[in-house]
């Protein structure tokens, strides 16, 4: 962070593993970019710098916007002891270089050795974001019971927890001594654009006049791609024409397209790669689908919900959305029922376009209070 920050500026410093694109990327990327705007009104003046382990898109659009970032080369997702203890040696060194009064950390592993080397330094305020507790992923016992320690440990360690979902509050409020800690901010967007059905469908060159199913996101094992697939199998054998669409891009893509071509469905699911602004194209579609195996409050749920489409997700989203009616759940790893879901989907018209229930300035005002 440039050494002639204004005196009482608060120095913000973000956290986060991977500066790829994703809901947590995001989510930093609005707060990071959104913070000094918001000056005037929270009557405080924020100076704000980002660090991360895997450079990426996040990182270009920080650029973009004049935000400083700070490359960790050994911060890295999986466990690794050694590389483990290098990221942590370089969190230390860059915290004392630069000496924010807050740490925001997002992301576990990030998260875990942030929030000790924040400690060790005498960081006036570490905030933990959590974007899905990960011990709720699909894992062995031992690994679960590992990862829940970690981000207990973490919890501990922070000042305070915001968590996203209100199903990760109710988990989050149950842990010993760090309950009182966790406060819920729910994710909050700006006015959404939408182009129009026939405007969006030619930027994406989309021709099909079958019913369109789409899904936003990054192609990793926990959005559960692999089980919408299948499903677009199991329509076929049925008879019924579905064109999937998937909006993103990630380790899992020649994967996933080698399974559409294994399932003889190649033509019917379409890798569109990543998509700047993807919410704006919407309209060209007839439904969402969330087919995650763990999730908890996506922002594409929301930008799904705001366009009118139909929605069909798995019951691993937070609790909010299974109490408002709004989307028809599924469970998860269940290719049939997704399939019978989305036949029925795609017979729903388009509803007109609604408001967001929380907006991005009440997040920006209400976690900037905890800082």
């Amino acid at each position: 962070m440039n050494q002639e920050v204004e005196k009482g500026r608060k120095k913000v410093l973000f956290l986060i593993t991977k500066a790829t694109w994703g809901g947590a990327q995001r989510y930093v990327y609005d707060l990071a970019t959104h913070l000094p705007a918001q000056a005037g009104l929270l009557n405080d003046e924020f100076a704000v710098s980002v660090a991360y382990g895997t450079s990426g898109r996040l990182k270009e659009m920080l650029e973009g916007k004049n935000i400083a970032t700070h490359p960790l080369s050994a911060l890295g997702r999986d466990v690794a002891i050694w590389s483990d203890i290098k990221s942590f040696v370089q969190l230390t060194q860059l915290f004392r270089k630069e000496r924010p009064d807050i740490v925001h950390l997002n992301s576990s592993k990030a998260a875990a050795l942030g929030a000790l080397a924040g400690q060790l330094c005498g960081v006036r305020r570490i905030i933990f974001t959590v974007h899905g507790w990960p011990f709720k992923e699909d894992r062995n016992q031992i690994a679960r019971m590992l990862i829940h320690f970690i981000s207990w440990f973490t919890a501990f360690l922070s000042h305070v927890t915001i968590v996203v979902s209100k199903s990760d509050e109710e988990i989050g409020r149950k842990m010993w001594l760090v309950g009182k800690k966790v406060h819920y901010i729910p994710l909050g967007i700006e006015s959404l654009h939408f182009l129009s059905r026939d405007e969006a469908s030619t930027a994406l060159s989309i021709s099909a006049t079958s019913p369109r199913i789409v899904t936003i996101g990054e192609l990793t094992k926990n959005k559960g791609h692999r089980y919408a697939i299948d499903a677009i199998a199991e329509l076929k054998k049925r008879g019924v024409h579905i064109d999937y669409f998937l909006m993103g891009d990630g380790e899992l893509r020649a994967e996933l397209q080698q399974q559409a071509r294994d399932h003889g469905v190649d033509d019917r699911v379409h890798f569109l790669g990543f998509v700047e602004n993807a919410s704006q194209y919407l309209k060209a579609f007839d439904g969402f689908l969330l087919p995650s195996i763990k999730e908890g409050t996506p922002y594409v749920l929301l930008e799904a919900e705001i366009a009118g489409l139909p929605i069909v997700a798995t019951n691993v989203i937070d609790t909010f959305w299974k109490e408002s009616g709004i989307v028809t759940l599924v469970p998860p790893a269940s290719a049939s029922l997704l399939a019978e879901e989305l036949e029925r989907a795609i017979e729903k018209s388009n509803a007109e376009t609604v408001q967001p229930f929380s907006t991005l300035d009440t997040v920006l005002q209400k976690t900037a209070g905890l800082y």
